[in-house]
Parts: structure tokens; C-alpha cells; sequence
């Protein structure tokens, strides 16, 4: 079983930065594939990044450039640096936990544990 807790959401304005965090229960967080997903209202929750147990990363395209996931697995933190923040980028940022350690997993199916979300809101 793994816990999974966000932070570092909030109120931003356009072109602004943020670093949400994501903290982990358990000893064996350094074999899971780390995931960001996103929800605005109205919509499907979508992909935005992914690191793998090895560090390969994964990305939403129109985020690639903006976006940076990173972790640190002394810490069982798993990092999405976001610049340049946009309007469009307002949603509730969900951290996920994928057991299989695998890179290229884009889809909410893929993974096992989900965290309860931090929202960001990009607003001038």
C-alpha cells in the first residue's frame, strides 16, 4: 500500500512558476513509476508527466517544454516543476503510483494509487 500526498498548489498569475511535490508512504517508492495527471472542471482527467523507476521521463506534448518531472527517491518525493504557467494550465494536479516501474505510462488505468489532489489556478 502506498500513500500518496500533494502539495505546492495554488494561485498564480500567467507566466508564472510552481513546484508541486509529491510525498510518498513506504520503502519501496523507488521501484514505482511516478505519475502527474490534471483535471480542469468539465473535463476528462488528462496525462501530464511520468518518470520511471529508472528516470526516464514521459510527457503531454503541449507541456514537454514547460514542464519538468523530476524525484528524489532518498526523500520518496516525486517533483512536477511547471513554467510559464498558463491559463489553461488552471486544474486540480493529481500525483499517481504505478508498481510496475515501466516508462510510457500515459494512462490513469496504468496506475495502482492516487493522491487527492492539489489545485492550481493560473489568473491574472
Amino acid at each position: 500500500q502506498v500513500q500518496l500526498v500533494e502539495s505546492g498548489g495554488g494561485l498564480v498569475q500567467p507566466g508564472d512558476s510552481l513546484r508541486l511535490s509529491c510525498a510518498a508512504s513506504g520503502r519501496t517508492f523507488s521501484r514505482y513509476t511516478m505519475g502527474w495527471f490534471r483535471q480542469a472542471p468539465g473535463r476528462e482527467r488528462e496525462f501530464v508527466a511520468a518518470i520511471s523507476r529508472y528516470g526516464g521521463s514521459t510527457y503531454y506534448q503541449l507541456v514537454k517544454d514547460r514542464f519538468s518531472i523530476s524525484r528524489d527517491n532518498a526523500a520518496n518525493t516525486v517533483y512536477l516543476q511547471m513554467n510559464s504557467l498558463k491559463p489553461e494550465d488552471t486544474a486540480v494536479y493529481y500525483c499517481a503510483a504505478d508498481s510496475t516501474g515501466l516508462a510510457y505510462r500515459i494512462r490513469s488505468s496504468d496506475y495502482d494509487y492516487w493522491g487527492q489532489g492539489t489545485q492550481v489556478t493560473v489568473s491574472s
